[in-house]
């Protein structure tokens, strides 16, 4: 923006003809798009350069088919009813990125060339961005050691591509029906749970097969002792107690979710309102504080209501959970519950800039 506060007239370009915007799923629709890359090669970072979507070159001794040395992200561009391109909290992306790099021994992605990047692919591929509340531009930054490096070891050499995907919703129907895992475990303490990288997703496909199978949208993942809840396949878990404590589990061995940190931060916003003297503020929530701790499984399952957050589900009322085989007991709730329903108004409002965006989370790719 002009450092006289005041924005230039953009004209962004607007959704393309004939896409059935209705029909979008959460997937892969298409190759029309550009993709943006850059190499990292002898300590330095290449210029982004932006090409057709399509296949990149990999040699079978690199670190990324060997040993997985790859990391990524998922964020997320959309337009606003004032007409607007925007991207929700990509600087946060680039924060837990450089976290990813870091604990991979990965070059680190400064986050001006990270945004950089969002920015290019988003105003590449502008027409593919939905109409207003029909969709995102769901956009993939990946960094890939690429090097040929037959032993254990990081890359010499590292691929940054980033792609675009327009999308619709991630669950289908009014809420999401979960089946507890117990059998198996997505992280555990001291491993990498808590950083998107490539190695932590595929584990979690045969639970998901077989879950869905039974009719249930996604799992839900427990602790290494089975007491806690972690988190579900892709999203951050939050529940609320009869006594108004929203609670969701610490971070640790679990992803630092953007969208959890969104929720936090609205509902102590909340919660700090009324307490100043907003009455009402909160509505029949019954919301009294926050919790980022442990959540037993018990405390879960005797919620007042429960939803799951992330880049690609956004906020999803979850209206049943059954703890599989070690206990009968299965918990229903209401879909969406009270909370849910108000933060997800608060933060589509600030998304679709129907309210001030005083927390700074959009981000302009054509006026940064």
């Amino acid at each position: 923006m002009p450092e006289n506060g005041k924005r230039k007239h953009v004209e962004y370009p607007a959704p393309r003809q004939g896409v059935d915007w209705g029909g979008l799923g959460f997937g892969f629709t298409t190759r029309d798009t550009v993709m943006v890359v850059a190499k990292h090669e002898k300590g330095e970072w290449g210029p982004l350069k932006a090409e057709p979507y399509g296949k990149i070159p990999l040699e079978p001794a690199s670190t990324i088919l060997n040993y997985g040395q790859g990391i990524f992200e998922g964020v997320k561009a959309h337009r606003t009813r004032k007409g607007r391109i925007v991207i929700f909290r990509p600087q946060a992306n680039a924060q837990r990125f450089d976290t990813s790099a870091r604990q991979f021994l990965m070059p680190a992605m400064p986050e001006d060339l990270f945004l950089a990047g969002l920015s290019m692919v988003v105003r590449e591929n502008a027409s593919w961005v939905p109409p207003c509340g029909e969709g995102e531009l769901y956009l993939r930054p990946l960094l890939m050691g690429v090097g040929p490096d037959l032993g254990v070891q990081p890359s010499s050499e590292y691929l940054f591509v980033l792609y675009a995907a327009p999308v619709g919703k991630y669950f289908k129907g009014p809420g999401a029906r979960l089946k507890m895992i117990h059998e198996q475990h997505r992280a555990a303490p001291g491993g990498v749970g808590h950083i998107k990288c490539v190695g932590n997703y595929a584990p979690c496909f045969e639970a998901q097969r077989d879950a869905k199978k039974e009719g249930f949208s996604d799992v839900l993942y427990l602790d290494t002792r089975c007491e806690y809840i972690e988190e579900a396949a892709a999203s951050n878990f939050f529940c609320l107690t009869a006594d108004g404590l929203l609670s969701t589990p610490e971070l640790g061995s679990i992803l630092p979710g953007i969208t959890r940190d969104s929720i936090l931060k609205l509902a102590r916003h909340l919660i700090k309102r009324e307490k100043a003297g907003e009455v009402g503020i909160t509505g029949n929530t019954n919301l009294r504080s926050v919790k980022e701790g442990q959540v037993s499984v018990s405390t879960a399952l005797s919620a007042s209501e429960a939803f799951l957050t992330g880049t690609g589900a956004g906020i999803v009322p979850i209206m049943h959970i059954q703890p599989g085989t070690r206990t009968s007991r299965s918990s229903d709730y209401p879909s969406p519950g009270p909370l849910a329903e108000l933060l997800s108004k608060m933060l589509n409002d600030i998304r679709l800039e129907d309210a001030p965006d005083s927390f700074g989370w959009l981000y302009d790719p054509f006026d940064p």
